[in-house]
């Protein structure tokens, strides 16, 4: 009798394809999809004598090509090297690293202060090494990607929460179970530049237990006396509950970011934060840049001032023209498009007028609503705010929600 049998199954991970580009075909199909739904993002070099005036990035302060500003980056890197050299915890420590974080707190007001090499690396080691499977995260639903990721990867049990509502926070926070939790924001949300309502969202989080994580990229060296960010003005700088993660790469015009508290929050991160032990430090001459601006902000207190006033002058002016513009709490402006398509076409006849702003699409947006972004940076002077407004008006799209 022959012993007939039924042809085995492939195993898995056996080859499907001769060709091993086709691995990869998938991407093309997804490519196409964002390019239906306008959503291609593509890169651009810029020179460095652009011409273009630039309402696009977060130099808010107008200090990136600030002279002290970029001699204290070549001082430090003549000084120390191009690179920190390997992570804060083997040789990526300098002296500057240090008396950045010393000038840092000290201005902020808060105990201590830890540099790492991004904003987003700051928010990612926050998120993670202060929570544990017994805690309740609970998070702004409008809250940035980075944000987002490091409730993502915390071990905890994440809620999001409604946009700035401390009432459903509170309310979130009376059902808890958890041993432990965090109330995680923005101060100044990066979209429409609304500021977080800090003083109730603390009241909340006080009233249940809770400690509050608060991200003021767009609060330091805008909000607060001086400058001192979104937590000083809320009068909670140096809270013992209050843990404040900023960037160095907006206000300050340089790069990096850094972690601001208690100084047994500090001392827990700099042992047990991933982001921090396996990252190379901060390169030395963003370090000292960062430093630069810090103190030239301290001796120059009226520049954060002036950001808050031209973000106003450019809001009233939009809605003078007949625009969609936010009111800024902060020094972001924004101005909303029909839709994806028509917020790059208007971004793009923008540039080709010689001006630079940002576009802002799903799902950068948590709203969905697409939108041309602007900073206010506080070097324009007013001429420069007339022809951004007038530029932006002449452009715009004839109808939609552009149009007020």
């Amino acid at each position: 009798m022959v012993n007939r049998t039924a042809p085995e199954a492939p195993e898995a991970g056996a080859a499907l394809a001769a060709d091993p580009a086709a691995v990869f075909d998938w991407l093309d199909e997804t490519a196409g999809q964002r390019a239906r739904a306008g959503l291609t993002r593509t890169l651009r070099s810029r020179p460095a004598d652009d011409p273009v005036l630039d309402l696009a990035g977060n130099d808010y302060l107008g200090l990136t090509r600030h002279p002290a500003v970029t001699r204290a980056a070549a001082d430090a890197a003549l000084r120390w090297g191009a690179g920190a050299t390997g992570s804060r915890l083997v040789t990526g420590t300098t002296a500057l690293h240090t008396e950045l974080e010393e000038e840092l707190a000290a201005f902020c007001g808060a105990e201590a202060a830890l540099v790492f090499s991004s904003g987003y690396t700051a928010n990612l080691a926050a998120l993670t090494a202060l929570t544990d499977p017994d805690t309740l995260i609970v998070s702004d639903a409008y809250n940035h990607a980075s944000l987002i990721d490091g409730c993502r990867l915390a071990r905890a049990d994440v809620h999001r929460a409604p946009h700035s509502d401390p009432r459903a926070v509170a309310d979130i926070l009376a059902e808890r179970a958890q041993r432990r939790a965090l109330v995680v924001t923005d101060s100044v949300f990066s979209v429409d530049g609304n500021a977080a309502p800090l003083a109730e969202l603390a009241a909340a989080a006080r009233r249940f237990g809770a400690a509050l994580l608060v991200d003021d990229a767009h609060g330091l060296g805008v909000l607060g006396p001086g400058g001192t960010g979104a937590t000083a003005a809320a009068g909670l700088a140096g809270a013992p509950d209050v843990v404040t993660t900023v960037t160095l790469s907006k206000s300050l015009g340089s790069q990096g970011g850094a972690v601001l508290g208690p100084r047994r929050v500090i001392r827990h991160l700099t042992e047990t934060a991933r982001t921090f032990i396996f990252d190379t430090g901060l390169a030395p001459a963003a370090a000292g840049a960062a430093l630069g601006a810090l103190r030239l902000l301290r001796a120059e207190p009226h520049r954060a001032d002036r950001a808050r006033e031209v973000a106003r002058a450019l809001a009233a002016r939009l809605a003078a023209a007949g625009l969609h513009a936010s009111t800024p709490d902060a020094a972001v402006v924004s101005v909303r498009a029909p839709g994806p398509e028509a917020a790059v076409a208007w971004a793009a006849d923008c540039r080709r007028a010689g001006l630079a702003v940002g576009c802002f699409r799903p799902p950068s947006v948590p709203d969905g609503v697409s939108r041309l972004r602007l900073t206010a940076r506080g070097d324009l002077t007013d001429t420069q705010i007339a022809d951004a407004v007038r530029i932006i008006a002449a452009t715009a799209p004839a109808t939609g929600p552009g149009r007020a």
